[in-house]
């Protein structure tokens, strides 16, 4: 009877997957079909064990994941202790980051989320297993009035609340904050812009208003996308000199210089819950 239903559904409310465009066979309010979520994969070259950027050179063939540098982290190492990402950012992960951002398709934020938690699982242990502080990139007034919301928020509570009911009871105790951080004014585009003048476009931009919410914490820095990793970056040293006794890093997307050839094995096409099934855009 649900498969009738659910047939009968598609014919009288017909829709079309939002990246490709075929037509969608099942009923969600994530208009994404399962093919193009699978085409989604994690990041599974070699990374730095700083920033995450990729690396690609025979020396770094051999050694060990936790000492590969990239050459900007050994010439000066950034403010953050780990940069880590689901995946890289092009092709359908892309695609569906924008849906959310620029299209307000919601739902999409619990797929991110879970991809987000899944990036987050790999510097778990790391982190306090209490006590953390998770902090999201924050929009500046105007644009988050443009937008209606913050999408590094949305993706983060949806991470963490995926965390915590996997997770260990420690991981309760991490609490989001969307207040820790604030983006004192507006930005130019990074594009085209040269390390220098990204570096000096972002400084000034954000502020810490009240030091005593990320004093002696460890702060999870959330973001949907790093491309050139200086907001972040900038982000990290308004907390550090707020008092956060160190920063990490969990983007769902990052931009890689050096694109690898071949993924991993694992591609992303979550299961659907019944709450999925109950109906069909920095």
């Amino acid at each position: 009877m649900n498969g009738i239903g659910e047939s009968l559904f598609a014919t009288l409310f017909p829709s079309d997957c939002r990246i490709c465009r075929k037509p969608l066979v099942n009923i969600s309010r994530l208009p994404v079909c399962r093919d193009c979520l699978s085409q989604i994969h994690a990041i599974s070259c070699e990374v730095c064990a700083i920033c995450g950027e990729s690396i690609a050179t025979p020396y770094a063939l051999g050694m060990q994941p936790e000492k590969l540098l990239c050459g900007a982290c050994r010439q000066d190492e950034p403010p953050f202790a780990k940069a880590v990402a689901y995946g890289s950012y092009n092709g359908n992960l892309r695609e569906l980051i924008h849906l959310l951002k620029y299209e307000q398709v919601k739902p999409v934020a619990q797929v991110l989320g879970a991809m987000l938690a899944e990036a987050i699982e790999g510097i778990k242990d790391s982190l306090p297993a209490e006590g953390v502080v998770v902090v999201p990139v924050p929009l500046h007034k105007s644009k988050r009035r443009q937008r209606a919301f913050n999408q590094a928020e949305m993706i983060a509570r949806a991470a963490l609340d995926l965390l915590k009911k996997n997770g260990s009871a420690g991981l309760r105790t991490w609490m989001l904050n969307k207040k820790a951080l604030v983006r004192c004014r507006a930005t130019q585009s990074q594009i085209g812009l040269t390390r220098a003048q990204r570096r000096e476009n972002m400084r000034g931009a954000f502020a810490v208003p009240h030091p005593k919410a990320v004093q002696n914490q460890t702060v999870l820095l959330i973001d949907d996308v790093v491309t050139t990793g200086t907001t972040v970056a900038e982000c990290a040293r308004i907390l550090s000199k707020a008092g956060a006794s160190k920063v990490y890093v969990a983007s769902v997307a990052r931009t890689l210089r050096i694109e690898a050839q071949g993924f991993g094995v694992g591609s992303f096409a979550p299961e659907l819950d019944s709450e999925d099934l109950a109906a069909t855009g920095s």
